[in-house]
């Protein structure tokens, strides 16, 4: 599922929160990422679960291991000049590739402006942040003795779009769907996004890297859950 876009008739604010997090997730990839190409940075700055549970920060080449106890190969960590926990926040900036940041911030930009419209500045900054912790932790859970590093803004995204299921689930998405142009109610859009990272997260193997598809479902449900207390006193 691809999104176009969306209705935005009935917002009333500039998302200027949202705008801030589109920004800085490009301005890290471009200038402290490198492009992608600042391997240190990146792999400095990740969220590792191994890391995060011990409290150690990884240095030199570790071994990588599927659930089967199979070498997959190895990967070179570094040390970050703060704590490790410092990388739950750091890791939300940061991507793989372009298209990877290209994809997180298109959904960004469609979905993020009407729960900012609706819950204010400062309550979708702070809904935005701990969708993206809860994300990470449901990844770190899942196994926490992997040492792939974790980055990127899915997780908080998924948040949003969770949220954005339950406040406007009628609301016509423009999108590219199985290679059609078309328009389809949120629930459609959504439930098809959500449906798919499920099986696929069921069909993975995720000691092996990849897509962090239990960060996507983390931060889905975290959404669909906490959006309704963001929203109290608002009107809907």
């Amino acid at each position: 599922m691809f999104p176009l876009g969306d209705d935005n008739s009935d917002r009333t604010i500039q998302p200027y929160v949202n705008y801030i997090f589109i920004g800085a997730n490009i301005l890290v990839f471009i200038f402290l990422q490198g492009l992608g190409g600042n391997e240190k940075f990146t792999y400095a700055f990740s969220l590792v679960p191994q890391e995060i549970m011990n409290g150690i920060d990884l240095n030199g080449a570790v071994d990588i291991k599927n659930s089967a106890g199979k070498l997959l190969g190895q990967i070179q960590h570094y040390n970050t000049p703060f704590p490790v926990y410092f990388n739950f926040v750091s890791s939300m900036f940061m991507h793989g590739d372009f298209m990877h940041l290209f994809g997180n911030m298109l959904f960004l930009f469609i979905f993020g402006d009407n729960l900012e419209n609706l819950m204010g500045h400062m309550r979708y900054a702070i809904f935005y942040v701990i969708c993206g912790f809860i994300a990470a932790f449901s990844q770190i859970f899942m196994d926490t003795s992997s040492v792939i590093p974790m980055l990127g803004a899915s997780g908080a995204i998924s948040g949003v779009l969770g949220g954005y299921l339950m406040l406007f689930p009628k609301r016509e998405v423009r999108a590219l769907i199985f290679n059609f142009m078309t328009t389809v109610p949120a629930y459609v859009a959504l439930g098809i996004w959500i449906g798919f990272q499920i099986i696929q997260g069921y069909l993975s193997d995720q000691t092996g890297g990849g897509v962090a598809y239990a960060a996507h479902i983390g931060g889905f449900v975290a959404g669909l859950l906490l959006v309704r207390i963001f929203t109290i006193g608002r009107q809907l």
